[in-house]
């Protein structure tokens, strides 16, 4: 009898023990992987749509058999390292500081921008909750996000342009809860209840090309008007180029000899007659710059604005013998390169 009071006794000592056993306590880890946001090259008229996705695991180590985790997170996006505090729109540079406008959106409908939790512009970061279970081993869980970018349409200069989202750019704060039994109520927010985990963040880059860009706007015709009898003395008259090239776009203009040149000297033509009346056409209002075709020799050249840049042809029909009476025409070839 002795003996199975004894082994009683040590058996209600036991249990007494584990009934104050404190909670286990595991540390419980988020980390992100790195997005991208390439927009590639954008168009000038209308708008770019491009997403990057990118995931976060939140690991904790074994509580128990029946132990569980839950975390409650906000992923916020700043204005980036070139972004010069801007929200709404955000911006990238190029190397010559020019802006283009862009924007980050939390939804594929892109009507909810992605901000940062405590900016007084758009205090709008993702939140996101964790619930998994931890067994002896270790539990987690993994979730998702896209980033949806959008460029919108704009007169945006010409080059290579990136905005970085590194350092305090990017941040993901949480706050996490454990129970050794059972599943634990989620923390009131991700900077308030539960336990404080360590910060993070998922820096990226956006980067876009707006490719060099020119029109034609308006060509009008040169006409000479009417000469009675010998061409006697200079006629002198002008038309005009109208071309637009996203800004910062060199571009050059280059007028062909015609459909009736001899050699380099335009003529144009009565018909289809063997009767010609010479004429030229020059980059100057002195008429002493041939307009030609040669670049970086005898083209008009200039440098785009993003608005309608317009350019004049001065052209001259020299004094000459007579010639038949009756129309005459030439017919030349404008070129913008760029």
């Amino acid at each position: 009898m002795k003996w199975l009071r004894t082994g009683s006794a040590l058996i209600l000592l036991l249990l007494f023990q584990c009934l104050w056993l404190p909670q286990a306590i595991a540390a419980t880890n988020c980390t992100a992987t790195q997005p991208t946001l390439s927009f590639g090259a954008v168009s000038a008229t209308g708008t770019t749509d491009v997403q990057g996705s990118f995931s976060v695991t939140c690991n904790t180590f074994g509580l128990s058999l029946l132990a569980g985790a839950r975390v409650r997170m906000c992923l916020s996006i700043g204005a980036g390292v070139s972004g010069g505090g801007n929200f709404s729109p955000r911006r990238m540079l190029n190397p010559s500081a020019d802006p283009l406008q862009f924007q980050i959106y939390s939804d594929p409908a892109r009507t909810q921008i992605w901000g940062q939790r405590g900016n007084a512009i758009v205090p709008s970061p993702v939140l996101a909750d964790f619930d998994y279970s931890v067994p002896v081993l270790g539990g987690n869980q993994t979730q998702n996000f896209t980033l949806y970018g959008r460029v919108p349409a704009q007169a945006a200069a010409a080059g290579s342009f990136n905005n970085d989202f590194s350092g305090i750019h990017t941040a993901i704060e949480y706050r996490y809860a454990e129970q050794l039994l059972g599943t634990p109520p989620f923390p009131a927010s991700c900077t308030s209840g539960g336990t404080a985990g360590t910060g993070t963040s998922f820096p990226f880059t956006a980067t876009a090309t707006v490719p060099n860009q020119c029109r034609f706007d308006v060509v009008t015709h040169l006409s000479f008007g009417s000469v009675a009898g010998a061409i006697s003395s200079n006629q002198d008259q002008v038309s005009s180029i109208g071309l637009t090239c996203t800004s910062r776009t060199a571009w050059q203009l280059g007028l062909d000899d015609g459909q009736n040149a001899v050699g380099s000297a335009r003529r144009m033509r009565l018909g289809a007659s063997g009767s010609y009346v010479g004429y030229e056409l020059y980059r100057d209002s002195t008429r002493t710059q041939r307009w030609g075709n040669t670049l970086n020799s005898d083209t008009v050249t200039g440098t785009g604005t993003g608005a309608l840049q317009t350019e004049t042809v001065y052209g001259r029909v020299p004094a000459q013998p007579a010639v038949p009476a009756g129309s005459y025409s030439d017919t030349i070839t404008v070129t913008l390169t760029y």
